[in-house]
């Protein structure tokens, strides 16, 4: 998985908020459709993600995530 859905974005964004709300802090890393995604990454997409709606006025389709390294994906093919 090298990038997102606005609706796979959007449910993470809803995790991590969630998680932040009940803990006082962000989550050292989030998964999405069995990926793990760093803390550092995904606070770099979200950065990404908010510049290009400020300067474009809209969110994008798509959110690239960034370093693959930090990202883990255990997803099984049938």
């Amino acid at each position: 998985m090298e990038r997102l859905t606005l609706k796979q974005y959007r449910q993470m964004v809803a995790k991590v908020i969630e998680f932040k709300k009940l803990n006082g802090e962000m989550p050292a890393y989030t998964i999405v459709d069995g990926c793990k995604i760093t803390k550092s990454v995904y606070v770099d997409m979200i950065e990404t993600a908010n510049k290009f709606l400020l300067e474009m006025g809209r969110n994008p389709e798509i959110v690239e995530i960034g370093k693959t390294t930090d990202m883990n994906c255990n997803i099984m093919k049938f």
